[in-house]
């Protein structure tokens, strides 16, 4: 299923889409939550990354699930590629210009993409 739309559902703008995928990480008590902006960088893959982590796969898991639940149910939007489901180390969640990397916290230490995108510009958002 590689559809990016849903059917009879609104059109998210980037900041609802943004807005709606920080609450369902939120929801999920994500941690350690950053949006890299990368709008303004020339090689970048997408307009914006999100990067958290949980404190164990299955939080992993539930995070990345929560995001595709609700940004299918409540945006109408569904992601072009998910993958790292399996072993939940590191789940990535592809909505074109915007990707959702959810880690388990020493999957996150050891790749430092935060470190990779330093020229982004970075939002931290609060633990919940």
């Amino acid at each position: 299923m590689n559809t990016h739309k849903v059917a009879d559902k609104p059109n998210l703008n980037v900041e609802e889409l943004n807005d709606l995928i920080l609450d369902s990480i939120q929801d999920i008590k994500g941690k350690r939550i950053l949006k890299l902006d990368l709008r303004q960088l020339d090689d970048a893959p997408t307009d914006f990354f999100f990067i958290c982590e949980g404190d164990s796969n299955v939080q992993v898991k539930s995070i990345a699930d929560n995001i595709h639940k609700r940004l299918k149910q409540e945006g109408g939007v569904l992601p072009n590629h998910i993958e790292g489901t399996q072993n939940a180390l590191w789940v990535l969640l592809d909505y074109f210009n915007v990707v959702i990397h959810v880690f388990y916290k020493e999957t996150r230490e050891l790749y430092e993409l935060e470190e990779l995108w330093g020229d982004a510009i970075v939002t931290e958002y609060e633990n919940l």
